[in-house]
């Protein structure tokens, strides 16, 4: 899920807010995925592990 080349300690969990939206905290900052970030990335619902989206145009690789 991180970059090897992240040099965070990689803490990584999910939760859901009172207003039930998801709540993504890494290395102590939490912050809601806004569109762009849902329109780049999807989160295992089951896991929580985040995955980047692939394109066939080559436009983004992983």
């Amino acid at each position: 899920m991180f970059s090897p080349d992240y040099k965070g300690s990689k803490s990584f969990k999910n939760a859901y807010n009172d207003k039930n939206e998801i709540e993504i905290t890494v290395d102590g900052y939490t912050f809601v995925p806004d569109l762009i970030f849902m329109n780049q990335f999807a989160v295992c619902k089951y896991c929580g592990q985040i995955y980047m989206w692939d394109y066939e145009d080559g436009y983004q690789q992983k």
